[in-house]
């Protein structure tokens, strides 16, 4: 809804240089996932938009080549390994990034896995790990950046990385498909508690992007075929998320909150 400016009230300064609302100067960003595929692409993104950036996964040394990179190039970065399954291994890194870097103030709950497999085929092992990673996790990562940005008295912003799979579902991806929608209603959730806070929760919702994860099957010529049925006819390259996490990171969606945001193409119109 909008409102017709009142008198006392000032009209946007057409003159601004809109790219700036989209920086992250001044800000720490703390990223799981950070060694491949999405977590790395935004990561060095964030980088370049000049937040000081934590980088967390298992794979420490493809961490320690990122953070070198990024310092090459004037920003500033540290590898943190983490195992984003130990809670308290949680607590440490931020505790690490908070001594080096400052208060984690972005945050990017990226860290995830998939093991397709239909319904009455998917163990309880799989089920436990699939929601351990990608719900369990996000929810531990982010209750530990929030109460440490409630305690600093600083604003922020906290982007779940979800999935088009959801939004809706597609058969052989039960236990991932439930992993993201349950990790879609906490961002819900935790955008209605923390924006009293001025704590930001949103979500990005990718459709399908080649990553390690996935780069075997899209190679192969079923893959190829599913992606040509699929709204967009492809699959999403690492460079369209950007600036969808941009926004929802920067001061640029400082009034977007609680907000799960399709990246795409309109694939998950077609999805039950």
């Amino acid at each position: 809804m909008t409102n017709t400016p009142q008198a006392n009230e000032s009209a946007p300064d057409v003159a601004m240089d809109l790219r700036s609302s989209f920086r992250l100067d001044g800000k720490v960003a703390f990223v799981t996932g950070a060694s491949s595929g999405i977590g790395q692409a935004l990561a060095l993104a964030f980088a370049r938009a000049g937040a000081r950036v934590a980088l967390t996964a298992r794979r420490v040394d493809r961490l320690a080549e990122m953070a070198e990179a990024i310092s090459a190039t004037g920003g500033k970065a540290m590898a943190v390994a983490l195992d984003v399954t130990d809670r308290d291994g949680i607590t440490r890194a931020f505790d690490e990034v908070t001594a080096k870097l400052g208060v984690p103030d972005v945050i990017l709950n990226n860290a995830g896995i998939a093991k397709p497999a239909l319904f009455l085929k998917t163990d309880a092992q799989t089920l436990e790990s699939t929601m351990a990673t990608n719900f369990t996790a996000a929810w531990n990562v982010s209750q530990e950046a929030a109460r440490r940005l409630v305690a600093a008295k600083r604003r922020g912003s906290i982007i779940n990385v979800t999935s088009v799979l959801g939004i809706g579902v597609g058969a052989g991806h039960a236990a991932y498909s439930a992993s993201k929608a349950a990790l879609a209603h906490a961002t819900r959730a935790m955008a209605l508690e923390f924006v009293r806070h001025g704590i930001r929760v949103n979500g990005i919702a990718p459709g399908w992007f080649v990553t390690e994860m996935n780069a075997d099957f899209f190679a192969t010529e079923e893959g190829i075929a599913y992606l040509k049925k699929t709204p967009p006819g492809r699959a999403g390259r690492l460079e369209e998320l950007i600036g969808p996490a941009l926004l929802l990171a920067s001061d640029a969606g400082s009034f977007v909150n609680g907000v799960i945001l399709p990246v795409d193409g309109g694939h998950h119109t077609a999805l039950a």
